[in-house]
């Protein structure tokens, strides 16, 4: 049974099935990308600004299908679908626009006499391997900088969103990029590591779970090729001091349920300092109690399913982990009603260091709460994590706020607002939460030959 299939985590219901690739396929999109190269990489910036334009153009005449696409898929409710598609398009319009000017040569000054110049070039044909939490928008944060840039691409997405992934293929053409400029390839393990020592292959994206982030590193490593991986995350969300306790736990439940919490790098731990903890707590537990779920494709539901069943599964083990060893159950903790893959909104507390949901990343609707003395408990305590994606600090002193920034071991922080994304900002973490960043101008300069070029005097 092939693994690349639509299965609506609404229902359980297995809705279509996509066959994977044959190795001649393999073969074929290999030598294809890498002659779109030869061509693409001497394309002027105009035309690839073009073409990037267009795309984001066509993400907003699609809106609609695009949106149903990901809502049936992976049980994004349809307004958050439609939000992630005018990210998308941002972030096309951005790079068609700033791309030029990133791609402009730098002129050193040099001892000597002459001239030396660093020119930003193409390194080839890449591969991305994209997880299912952001169908078009992971994509799009690869895609948009390495072909502005002139490189092409192999995409590899999760085996359960193979129509987003026909979709996005087929935006492209649309566009009038270059045939093998872009090709998803319905791709397993052993393929993706075949593709990855290519030597037509010269580098690798992943998004995705520390596991496969450590398999692909380890292949890529083997063969000499540049990665970039975005992996996992436990961001803290940091309250030192508020006027308004209701207020912060309602903007603290948004974050944390917003994709019925599958986002790397949206808030899951809650770190308050003690003369505003209890009142958090039961701020936060009624806000998140509040939640009702609904059928993803209902234009007014808030908070679907998650990705799937064993998605469902796992958080809930880890859930039962954590209370059967001491913690707090406050609100939710079990599985919603039906066949689908839901899982009722979560609060706990009491979590230790012997429980999963100490160490491990909780990919759903969980948010745990810890008091803390003083910032510097705060900072130790957010830093005790494996991860290092990203944080947040609420404060209204904000120099207090950017101190406490300062110390935390992660890639982003916001100050009184949580984690987001847009086109001009880097986004990437530290320790096992990855390495590189995307998208801003940080975007294009992990897969680019800084090639310096010098006339000597």
């Amino acid at each position: 049974m092939t693994a690349y299939k639509t299965v609506n985590p609404a229902t359980g219901e297995t809705l279509k099935e996509f066959p994977e690739a044959t190795a001649k396929q393999i073969e074929t999109a290999l030598a294809d990308s890498h002659a779109a190269y030869q061509t693409w990489r001497n394309s002027d910036v105009e035309t690839r600004s073009a073409v990037l334009r267009r795309v984001g153009e066509i993400y907003q005449e699609r809106k609609d299908e695009l949106a149903g696409i990901i809502s049936l898929e992976m049980g994004k409710p349809l307004a958050q679908a439609k939000g992630e598609i005018d990210i998308v398009t941002s972030i096309y319009e951005y790079y068609a626009t700033q791309g030029p000017g990133f791609l402009a040569d730098e002129e050193l000054s040099v001892s000597g006499g002459g001239t030396a110049t660093v020119r930003t070039a193409p390194l080839g044909s890449l591969l991305g391997i994209m997880p299912w939490n952001f169908p078009y928008y992971q994509v799009a944060r690869f895609a948009a900088p390495n072909l502005m840039l002139g490189n092409t691409i192999l995409l590899k997405h999760a085996p359960s969103c193979p129509q987003a992934a026909l979709a996005m293929e087929q935006i492209f053409t649309d566009a009038g990029l270059p045939s093998g400029a872009y090709i998803n390839v319905f791709a397993t393990n052993d393929q993706v590591a075949d593709i990855i020592a290519d030597p037509r292959n010269q580098g690798v994206s992943l998004t995705g779970s520390e596991r496969a982030g450590s398999a692909v590193a380890e292949i890529a490593g083997r063969n000499l090729k540049k990665c970039v991986l975005e992996l996992g995350g436990s961001d803290a969300f940091i309250l030192l001091d508020t006027d308004d306790v209701a207020k912060t736990a309602r903007k603290a439940a948004m974050g944390r349920l917003g994709n019925a919490g599958q986002a790397c790098n949206s808030p899951k731990r809650f770190l308050v300092q003690e003369g505003l903890y209890e009142d958090f707590v039961r701020e936060l537990t009624a806000n998140v109690g509040a939640v009702q779920a609904g059928d993803p494709l209902e234009p007014g539901t808030k908070f679907g399913p998650l990705s799937s069943r064993a998605a469902a599964d796992q958080l809930l083990e880890q859930i039962k982990d954590a209370v059967d060893k001491g913690a707090t159950l406050h609100t939710g903790g079990g599985r919603g009603e039906g066949p689908g893959a839901y899982v009722e909104p979560t609060v706990l507390t009491g979590i230790t260091p012997e429980m999963r949901a100490y160490k491990e990343e909780l990919f759903g609707p969980v948010a745990v709460v810890y008091p803390v003395a003083d910032d510097d408990a705060a900072v130790e305590l957010a830093n005790s994590s494996p991860y290092g994606l990203g944080g947040a600090v609420w404060s209204g002193d904000v120099e207090r706020a950017k101190r406490v920034a300062d110390q935390l071991d992660t890639g982003m922080v916001w100050i009184n607002g949580f984690a987001g994304t847009q086109a001009d900002l880097p986004f990437g973490g530290v320790k096992r939460s990855g390495i590189g960043r995307e998208l801003g101008k940080y975007g294009m300069a992990e897969f680019a030959n800084k090639k310096l070029i010098r006339v000597q005097g």
